[in-house]
C-alpha cells in the first residue's frame, strides 16, 4: 500500500517501518558531541595558535616593527574571539552571532593554512637547526603565503557552488528511464551563516538543471542553532517528477534528532533511514542513516547490508552520507551509490588528512559494478572558505548499458 508521500513501502512493509521507527524513536546519543568536539577544537586551536604567534615572533620583519606586547596583545584577542565564536556565536541566533561565528570561523581557517605553511618551513629547515641564517626569513614568507591563500580561500568559499555533470550507465535501468537525471546536494550546513536567501539561490540552482529527482545526501542543516522555519517554503519550492529523498547527516544528530528530522519532511523530502522503496518497477531508492553516528551505537558494521535487504531485481540507487561500507553496497547489488560528509577536504592540503579515514574523498569512484560519487558538499562547514575544492551541485544522468 503507498505513503503519504505515494509511492509504495518496500514489501515487507513490517521490517521497513520498523527501520523507519528505530531512526525516529531512538535518536543517537549526539548532543554530548558538539559540546566535546568543541572543547577538543578549542584546545588544539590553541596549541596552533600558541605555535603561530611563537614562530611569528621569531620573523625579522616583525621583531623590527612590531613590539612584543602588541604581538601578545592581537593573539590573546584572536584566542579571545575563538573562544566566543566557537561556544557562543555557533549556538546563537540574530546577526550579531553571525558576525561572530563566522569572523572567528574564518580565523580558524586562516591558522591552519599558517601553520601548514610554517610547518613545512620548519619540517625543511629542521626546526630553526639548519639555515640558522634564513628559516627566520623563510617563517616570514611562510606567514605571507598563508595570508595569500587565505584571501583566495575567503573568495572561493563565497561563490556559489558549481555543477558536476556525471553519466553513469546502469546495467538493470528499465528503458523507460534512460535518461533519468538525479539531482544530489550534501552537506548545506544551513544555520546563522548560510541561510534562507543562500538556499534560495540553490534552490534556482537545482531546479534549472531540471531533475526528475533530488536527493539531499546529509547535514543540510548545521544542527546545533534553532532550527530556521522560513526554511520550510524555500525547500517547498525544489521541483522533480521522481520526488525529493533525504537521508540524515550526523549534523542533524547533533541538535534536535526528531525536530530536524521533521523539519526535512515538513520541507517536501521524503527521510529514508535503513530503508527502501521501490518508486518505479525496477527502480528502488535506498537509504541508510549517518555511518559515523550508527558506528558510535554500534550498529555500522552490517548497516547498509541490512538496509538492503530483500531489494527487488532491476536498479538500485543508494543514499549514503558518508561514504563507507562501499563493499557491503556492491554485495548488495547497488549499482549508484551518492554520498556526502568529506567536503572534498574543503581547504587544501588538509584533504590529504580526510583521506586518511575517508579514502572515496570526492568525485567518482568504481566497486565492483558500482558507482559511487562522493559530493564535495554544496555549503561549507566552519570557515566560510574553500581552497582549490569548489562546493558543488551533482547531476547525474543514468543510462542503459549497452
Amino acid at each position: 500500500s503507498p505513503d503519504r508521500s505515494g509511492f509504495p513501502l518496500c514489501s515487507d512493509k513490517q521490517r521497513a517501518m520498523r527501520s523507519l521507527s528505530i531512526f525516529k524513536g531512538a535518536p543517537p546519543p549526539a548532543p554530548m558531541i558538539p559540546n566535546m568536539f568543541r572543547i577538543i577544537l578549542f584546545s588544539v586551536c590553541t596549541l596552533m595558535q600558541v605555535y603561530v604567534f611563537w614562530r611569528l615572533g621569531s620573523v625579522p620583519f616583525v621583531i623590527r616593527h612590531v613590539s612584543r606586547r602588541t604581538v601578545g596583545t592581537v593573539g590573546l584577542l584572536l584566542w579571545v574571539l575563538l573562544f566566543c565564536g566557537l561556544f557562543w556565536g555557533h549556538r546563537g541566533s540574530g546577526p550579531w552571532a553571525a558576525i561572530l561565528e563566522l569572523l572567528s570561523m574564518n580565523w580558524l581557517g586562516v591558522l591552519l593554512l599558517a601553520l601548514a605553511c610554517l610547518l613545512m618551513v620548519d619540517v625543511g629547515t629542521g626546526f630553526g637547526l639548519l639555515w640558522r641564517g634564513i628559516a627566520p626569513v623563510l617563517r616570514g614568507w611562510a606567514l605571507a603565503a598563508a595570508a595569500v591563500l587565505s584571501m583566495a580561500a575567503m573568495v572561493q568559499g563565497a561563490r556559489p557552488p558549481v555543477v558536476e555533470n556525471y553519466e553513469v550507465s546502469v546495467p538493470d535501468l528499465p528503458k523507460h528511464m534512460d535518461g533519468t537525471v538525479i539531482v544530489g546536494i550534501a552537506d548545506l550546513h544551513l544555520g546563522s551563516l548560510l541561510g534562507q536567501g543562500w538556499l534560495q539561490k540553490r534552490v534556482i540552482q537545482v531546479n534549472a538543471l531540471k531533475p526528475d529527482m533530488v536527493v539531499l545526501l546529509g547535514d543540510i542543516l548545521e544542527g546545533h542553532g534553532p532550527f530556521h522555519k522560513p526554511l520550510i517554503p524555500v525547500f517547498r519550492k525544489l521541483s522533480a517528477p521522481l520526488g525529493i529523498w533525504a537521508v540524515p547527516g550526523n549534523h542533524e544528530a547533533y541538535g534536535n534528532y526528531e525536530a530536524a528530522v521533521r523539519l526535512m519532511e515538513e520541507a517536501g523530502s521524503r527521510v529514508l533511514c535503513n530503508q527502501w522503496v521501490e518508486i518505479r518497477p525496477g527502480f528502488v531508492v535506498a537509504g541508510v542513516e549517518d555511518l559515523t553516528i550508527a558506528r558510535r551505537q554500534g550498529k555500522a558494521p552490517h548497516q547498509v547490508s541490512s538496509t538492503l535487504e530483500g531489494c527487488p531485481p532491476g536498479t538500485t540507487v543508494l543514499l549514503s552520507h558518508t561514504p563507507w561500507q562501499v563493499e557491503a553496497a556492491a554485495r548488495a547489488g547497488t549499482d549508484l551509490m551518492l554520498c556526502g560528509h568529506t567536503h572534498g577536504g574543503q581547504i587544501w592540503p588538509f584533504g590529504y588528512l580526510v583521506r586518511l579515514v575517508y579514502p572515496m574523498l570526492a568525485g567518482e569512484y568504481h566497486m565492483d559494478g558500482m558507482t559511487v560519487i562522493v559530493c564535495r558538499g554544496t555549503g561549507t562547514w566552519g570557515p566560510r572558505m574553500r581552497l582549490w575544492n569548489p562546493g558543488e551541485i551533482l547531476r547525474v544522468t543514468l543510462r542503459c548499458a549497452g
